[in-house]
């Protein structure tokens, strides 16, 4: 019985994603440019949350400095592509590398501390890397901005086929690259190094004397976390043409990658894609009802300060029904089903009356 049910989940979640895939193919052929970036940057934003959550959700170190990981990558693509001449493909593993490096290189010295005080270190590093990149970067201005030509984000030839326009190719780009990462990730969580993260995660000590390196594993998931902002930082370029850094800027992507880890679910593989598309769609749509409210226009119309403090009303109130985000809301509802299901099957039939 437990077998057949395992059998039915994978089928119908195997339909599913061929539902969605097909569905995500289909959307940049049919919709406006800007519907297709803001859907790319959900994507982006999704591989981002990934990282994060293989970070906080699965080895539960906390950070609140991956906008520095992600301007990282956004930098390098840029710079790649504006003052060498690179196509934004090619610049890809350079931002991941690059991305990687920094990890190990904050990595190590966060061994010593953590909790909150690892949060205050990583915060830290989100507010270093804007006035670091105002000292060696040099872009519009003189300023730390940087903007990509609108050619070098055209779909290279072999590409113009199914993407002739540049949002649609970003959007393949992207999709492209967060199933492979996605993957990346389901293959991690199920290996030995995912099973040392759980275990230092729950219990350091115990991880310890079964044989865990703590100080690979946690150096190695930061690292791997940065990676994956990196990338994600890089693909943002071909959304919105530049790289720019600013404190706040900065601070608020880093608290936004942790809101979608959470509002998805950590320590699920699905639940920061599902979170990154939440928090950008919410995001948008907070600030086109404060920019245009259809029934307070006459009180808020262009008051664009309230547009946060709705998204974080909505957010609250989403969190509160659902404390352990989108995938483990839909997880404990299966399970409710599935337990009472298996309380009627094993309920003796009434017996009947014979006359």
């Amino acid at each position: 019985m437990a077998e057949r049910a395992r059998r039915q989940r994978l089928i119908i979640g195997a339909v599913v994603g061929v539902v969605i895939l097909g569905y995500l193919l289909w959307f940049p052929q049919q919709h406006q440019p800007a519907d297709v970036r803001l859907w790319t940057t959900a994507i982006y934003f999704g591989i981002a949350a990934m990282g994060l959550n293989l970070l906080t959700g699965y080895n539960g170190q906390v950070s609140i400095g991956h906008g520095a990981f992600f301007g990282i990558g956004a930098y390098t693509t840029a710079i790649l592509v504006t003052d060498h001449g690179w196509s934004l493909v090619a610049t890809l593993p350079v931002a991941a590398a690059l991305a990687f490096l920094v990890g190990v290189a904050v990595g190590v010295p966060a061994l010593r501390v953590k909790g909150l005080y690892l949060a205050l270190v990583t915060l830290g590093l989100a507010v270093v890397f804007p006035d670091l990149t105002k000292k060696f970067v040099r872009g519009v201005g003189g300023t730390n901005l940087v903007r990509v030509p609108s050619l070098s984000l055209r779909p290279p030839e072999w590409a113009t086929g199914f993407a002739p326009q540049p949002d649609q190719w970003g959007f393949y780009l992207s999709l492209t690259l967060a199933l492979l990462l996605l993957a990346g990730v389901w293959l991690i969580v199920r290996g030995r190094f995912g099973r040392a993260l759980i275990a230092v995660r729950d219990h350091e000590a115990a991880a310890t004397t079964v044989g865990v390196d703590l100080a690979r594993t946690k150096v190695l998931a930061f690292a791997l976390s940065a990676l994956y902002a990196g990338l994600a930082g890089a693909l943002s370029v071909q959304v919105t043409g530049i790289a720019n850094a600013e404190k706040i800027g900065t601070f608020n992507l880093s608290i936004l990658f942790l809101v979608a880890v959470v509002l998805g679910g950590t320590a699920t593989v699905f639940g920061p894609l599902i979170g990154g598309f939440l928090v950008v769609m919410i995001q948008d749509q907070t600030t086109k009802f404060v920019a245009d409210p259809p029934i307070l226009n006459c009180f808020l119309s262009g008051k664009q300060v309230l547009s946060p403090a709705i998204f974080g009303i909505l957010l609250i109130v989403v969190m509160y029904f659902l404390p352990d985000g989108i995938v483990g809301g839909f997880r404990r509802l299966v399970h409710r089903v599935a337990t009472r299901r298996r309380r009627v099957d094993s309920e003796p039939l009434a017996p009947v009356a014979s006359h």
